[in-house]
C-alpha cells in the first residue's frame, strides 16, 4: 500500500477542505480519467483497491497512473481509553481529495474498457466522480 517513506512530523492536524482543487485538476498523462466531485479523505487501502479493480478489468493492457498519495498521517487511540493523555498513534494515510482533482488516468485503451475501468474503480472510492475525456483525443479507439 501506498504510505511517505518519511515525513517531517508524525502526527498532522485535521485540517479543514474547503474549496476546489488548486493543481491537480487536468489530465496530464492519459488520455482518459475519472476526476473528483466532492471533498472526503481517500486511504491508501481504498487507492489500492481501486487500482487492482481497474486493471483487473483492462486485463494488464494499456497504463494506470494513480494521480493522488495518501501522505497526510490519520491517528487513531485504542479503544476503551480514557478521555485526555495525548494524541494517539498514527494509524493510516490519507490524500486529501477536494473537488474537480483528477484520481486516475488511463490510455491505450478503447473508450468503453476505460469508461468501465474507471467505473469500477471509482466504485471503491468514497467520492463521487465523474468519467473525463482529454481535448485532444482523436476517436482512434471509440467505439
Amino acid at each position: 500500500m501506498l504510505q511517505p517513506k518519511r515525513t517531517k512530523y508524525r502526527k498532522t492536524q485535521k485540517g479543514r477542505m474547503k474549496g476546489l482543487s488548486q493543481r491537480g485538476h487536468r489530465l496530464s498523462n492519459g488520455m482518459f480519467g475519472i476526476k473528483s466531485l466532492e471533498s472526503k479523505f481517500i486511504t491508501s487501502r481504498q487507492i489500492e483497491a481501486a487500482r487492482i479493480a481497474a486493471t483487473r478489468y483492462m486485463k494488464r493492457e494499456g497504463q494506470l497512473w494513480i494521480k493522488i498519495f495518501p501522505d497526510k498521517p490519520i491517528t487513531k487511540k485504542p479503544l476503551e481509553v480514557r478521555m485526555g493523555k495525548g494524541k494517539g498513534a498514527p494509524e493510516y494515510f490519507v490524500a486529501v481529495v477536494k473537488p474537480g482533482r483528477v484520481l486516475f488516468e488511463v490510455s491505450g485503451v478503447p473508450v468503453a474498457v476505460a469508461k468501465e475501468a474507471l467505473r469500477l474503480a471509482a466504485q471503491k472510492l468514497p467520492v463521487t466522480t465523474k468519467f473525463i475525456i482529454a481535448r485532444d483525443f482523436k476517436g482512434y479507439y471509440e467505439n
